[in-house]
This record gives structure tokens, C-alpha cells and sequence, in this order.
């Protein structure tokens, strides 16, 4: 496994190096499946709280998906520790999720499923009416502000980005949202081919969209 370690606005010396290696070390059941570690410590002196001024973040890229971590200190090497002890966390997590989720393939969306804490909202069923002929859409006007482009009056686009990922299973979808720390996870459904979101939910553990996605009738294309 490569270990690479940056630094914006700070010093990356060899003892930090040597620290950042033996804690990544502590990884060895899963480091046949790690390709690369990047690790980037970033200072900001103009914070105002003294324990946010030094932020590490530690990613994991290999043959799975990825794992990310970070955390906040006055210090890089206690920011270091905080995010690889996140980054450990949401491993173990992710491996106990696996047990418990094993047999999710076979399991249906009825009342087996909703005992794992995994929902899905009900279908919704579309009151019947007549369509309506489309209305001409103008094209919206471009504008640049910053260096960035605006659509119409909005909204500003800040930040955007694009992923490439093979369509998973739920189980899959859940272990991927654990790993990155995000409580949310878009996802292509293995089986349905349908665009989906796992999410967290407060009354039970997860929930799961799915969006069908129809095609236009032909009286709507004509």
C-alpha cells in the first residue's frame, strides 16, 4: 500500500510520516485490498477556535470502495489520530453491517426487511388526468459571476461533481454510505436498474428511495 501525506499551509515532517505509517499499520486485515493512502493535514491559522485550526483527512482507495475520515485539532498529529480512529470506526461498522445485512438479496421488502430497520416509502399511485401539451421552454440565459457559470436567475452552482460506480446491491449502498461518513448515498440498484438513495431516518436506521424513471408516451413526443 502507498501512503502518500500532504500538507496545505503545513509542515509534513519525517517523525509525522513515521507516525502516519504505524497507525496505518493497524490496518492489516484489510490492507490486501488497499491500493493507495492519502493523508492531507491542512492549517488554518485564521480559525477562531484554536482546536479546528489543524484538519486531517485520510482516504483509503483500493479494490473497494472508498473509505474517508477526518477530524479537527490543535495539533496535526492529534487531528491525525482523531480522523484514523473515525476511519477505524466506520471499518468495524461497515464489517458488522456486512454480517447482518448478508442475506439481504434474499430477503424481501416486506416485514422481514422493515425488522433490519431498512423502509421503503410507499409507491405513490398517480390520480389520472389528461395530459397537457408541453409548454415552450425558453432556453435559460448564461451568465458568469467568479468565474462560474449561473443558469437563469439561479441557483448559483458552487460545487459539482461526477462518479463513476457500478449499479450495487442495498447492502453495498449501505457499507459505501457508512465508509465515506455521509448520511446519505445515491446509488444505481443492482437488480431494478433504478437510480436510488439510502439515507439515515431518526425512528428507524435507514430508509431507501427508489426512482422509477418512465419514458414519455407517444402522444407526449408527438
Amino acid at each position: 500500500m502507498d501512503i502518500i501525506v500532504t500538507g496545505r499551509r503545513a509542515q509534513i515532517s519525517d517523525q509525522f510520516r513515521d507516525h502516519v505509517g504505524k497507525r496505518l499499520s493497524e490496518l492489516d486485515k484489510v490492507a490486501d485490498r488497499l491500493i493507495r493512502a492519502e493523508v492531507q493535514i491542512t492549517v488554518n491559522e485564521k480559525s477562531r477556535q484554536p482546536d479546528q485550526q489543524v484538519r486531517a483527512e485520510i482516504t483509503l482507495i483500493g479494490r473497494g470502495p472508498v473509505v474517508r475520515a477526518e477530524a479537527s485539532a490543535d495539533e496535526k498529529t492529534i487531528a491525525f489520530d482523531h480522523a484514523f480512529d473515525r476511519l477505524k470506526s466506520r471499518l468495524r461498522k461497515a464489517s458488522d453491517r456486512r454480517r447482518t445485512y448478508r442475506d439481504l438479496r434474499s430477503v424481501s421488502k416486506g416485514g422481514e426487511l422493515e425488522e433490519l430497520g431498512v423502509t421503503f416509502p410507499p409507491s405513490p399511485t398517480p390520480a389520472p388526468a389528461e395530459p397537457e401539451p408541453p409548454a415552450p421552454v425558453e432556453a435559460p440565459k448564461v451568465r458568469t459571476v467568479a468565474g462560474l457559470e449561473i443558469h437563469g436567475d439561479g441557483p448559483l452552482v458552487v460545487r459539482e461533481k461526477n462518479f463513476s460506480s457500478p449499479p450495487l446491491t442495498l447492502a453495498q449502498a449501505l457499507d459505501e454510505m457508512e465508509l465515506v461518513g455521509h448520511d446519505f448515498f445515491l446509488y444505481v440498484d443492482q437488480e431494478t436498474g433504478d437510480p436510488s438513495v439510502v439515507y439515515r431516518r431518526r425512528a428507524y436506521d435507514y430508509g431507501v428511495i427508489h426512482l422509477t424513471v418512465e419514458q414519455p408516451r407517444a402522444a407526449d413526443a408527438a
